[in-house]
C-alpha cells in the first residue's frame, strides 16, 4: 500500500506577541486544521522564507544580525528531515544588508537572492551541495528616491527568478524601478549591470510574479494599490508595460491601504493580490490570449494586515497571514470562478506574515 503524503507548512513570523519563530506545522487536508511539529527561533524576527527545488533545504531571511556587532540580517540554511519535515540548522551567513525581507531560490537551485529594505540592497549566495549557503557573493546597492514619503531612498523588496533562471527580477519598492539582473548560477552571482525598467512615479513595485506558461509577468505596486502587467520578451527577458490595473475596492473606505503579495492559481487562469488597509484579495481572471486582467471581485482576509498568502500547490487551497490578528486564514479556491471562498478555518500563529508549503511522502 501507498504511503498517505504528509503536508507540512512553514510559517515565518515577528517575533512578537509570544512568536516562537518559524512554526513547523503537520497540516491535514482533511479537516483543515494544523497541529505544532517543531518552532525554531535562532534569531529575531524570521519574516520570509524559501524552499530549495529539491525540497531538502530551507533558506529563512532573519532580521537580526548573525553577531551582536552586525548590523545586517542572517540568512540560515536548514535540512529539511524528509520523513517529518523538522527542520535541522545546516549554517547561517550574514545577509549582508540591512531588514532582509524576501528570500528565493533559483530553479536550479544553486543561488538564493536576498533583498533588503532598509538596506536598500540585494545579495547573492552560493547553494553548496550540502545545502549550505556561501557568504554572500554578489552585493549590489541601489541609489536614487522618487516623489512618495516612503521613497526617500532605495528600498528592494524582492528577487524573483526567471523560470530558465537567466535573469532575476529585482523590484525595488523605493527607487520606482524593476531590475533585471544577469544570473551566474555557477558563481552564485549577478551581474552588477542591470537592465532597469522604470515604473509610474509613486507606484513602488513591491512583488512580482511570472505567468509560468505564457509571456507575462505582473508586478503588485504598494503604494498606489495597483497591479503593473508586462509583457517578457522571451530571448533577452526584458519587460513591456502592456496595462495598469486597479486593486482596491470602490465599495470600502479606508484612510490606509499597502497592496501585498502576488500570485497566480496553479492553472495560470486566475490573478490574486492581497491590500493591508481594506484587508482583502482583489481576484483577476487572466486572459490566456492577451496577459491582461480582468477584474472580478474581492474577498476579505478574514484578519488584519494581510501580508503574504500562499495558493496551494494542488490548486485547491489559498492560505491568508493576517499578521496584525495572529492568523492564517484558509479558503477554498472555486475551479469555474477562481474566487477563494471562507471555510471558517483558521490557524491561530502570531504575528504571522509568510506560508510555505511541503509534500513528503
Amino acid at each position: 500500500m501507498a504511503q498517505s503524503t504528509n503536508e507540512i507548512l512553514y510559517i515565518g513570523t515577528y517575533s512578537q506577541n509570544e512568536s516562537k519563530g518559524i512554526y513547523v506545522l503537520n497540516f491535514d487536508r482533511s479537516t483543515l486544521s494544523a497541529s505544532i511539529l517543531q518552532t525554531v527561533h535562532d534569531k529575531k524576527n524570521p519574516t520570509f522564507l524559501a524552499l530549495h527545488p529539491s525540497q531538502k533545504y530551507l533558506y529563512a531571511a532573519y532580521r537580526e544580525g548573525k553577531d551582536a556587532d552586525d548590523p545586517n540580517g542572517t540568512i540560515s540554511s536548514y535540512a529539511v528531515d524528509q520523513n517529518t519535515g523538522r527542520l535541522t540548522l545546516i549554517n547561517q551567513v550574514s545577509s549582508a544588508g540591512a531588514s532582509p525581507c524576501h528570500i528565493s531560490v533559483d530553479p536550479t537551485g544553486k543561488v538564493v537572492f536576498v533583498s533588503h529594505y532598509q538596506g536598500g540592497n540585494l545579495s547573492t549566495f552560493k547553494v553548496a551541495s550540502s545545502g549550505a549557503i556561501s557568504k554572500a557573493v554578489s552585493v549590489v546597492q541601489h541609489e536614487g528616491s522618487s516623489i512618495h514619503p516612503n521613497q526617500t531612498k532605495p528600498h528592494m523588496h524582492s528577487m524573483i527568478p526567471s523560470l530558465d533562471s537567466k535573469w532575476v527580477y529585482a523590484s525595488d519598492l523605493g527607487i520606482d524601478q524593476i531590475l533585471k539582473y544577469e544570473v551566474n548560477p555557477k558563481k552564485g552571482s549577478v551581474k552588477k549591470d542591470p537592465e532597469i525598467f522604470p515604473v509610474k512615479a509613486g507606484s513602488g513595485p513591491r512583488h512580482f510574479v511570472i505567468h509560468p506558461d505564457l509571456p507575462y509577468a505582473y508586478s503588485v505596486e504598494e503604494l498606489s494599490n495597483t497591479v503593473g502587467i508586462y509583457t517578457v520578451e522571451p530571448k533577452s527577458g526584458d519587460l513591456l508595460l502592456l496595462d495598469r490595473v486597479e486593486m482596491l475596492s470602490p465599495e470600502i473606505q479606508s484612510d490606509y491601504n499597502a497592496a501585498a503579495d502576488i500570485h497566480l492559481s496553479v492553472d495560470g487562469k486566475w490573478l490574486y493580490a492581497s491590500n493591508r488597509g481594506q484587508d482583502n484579495l482583489a481576484i483577476y481572471q487572466v486572459d490566456q490570449e492577451t496577459g491582461l486582467l480582468k477584474l472580478i471581485g474581492h474577498v476579505p482576509t478574514g484578519g488584519q494586515h494581510p501580508r503574504n498568502f500562499k495558493v496551494d500547490e494542488k490548486g485547491e487551497l489559498l492560505l491568508v497571514a493576517n499578521m496584525e490578528s495572529d492568523n492564517v486564514v484558509i479558503f477554498r479556491i472555486q475551479d469555474q470562478t477562481g474566487i477563494p471562498a471562507p471555510t471558517g478555518k483558521s490557524i491561530s500563529i502570531p504575528r504571522a506574515v509568510f506560508i510555505e508549503q511541503l509534500f513528503l511522502k
